[in-house]
């Protein structure tokens, strides 16, 4: 199943994610670790805002 990481933007392939976290209850993948800890830090920023079309490093 593909997902977008919710904080680039990308398509992420559920089991071939390199990060995942959950929630309040919804798991989240992401393409690397770096978005991980970015969305960790304020999801709701993420949520809310949607994912950054410049995200350093990709």
């Amino acid at each position: 199943m593909e997902h977008k990481d919710p904080v680039c933007g990308m398509t992420v392939v559920e089991g071939k994610e390199a990060a995942k976290s959950e929630y309040k209850g919804t798991t989240y993948y992401f393409c690397s670790r770096g978005c991980k800890v970015a969305f960790d830090k304020d999801p709701e920023k993420f949520l809310r805002e949607g994912p950054m079309m410049k995200m350093p490093g990709h």
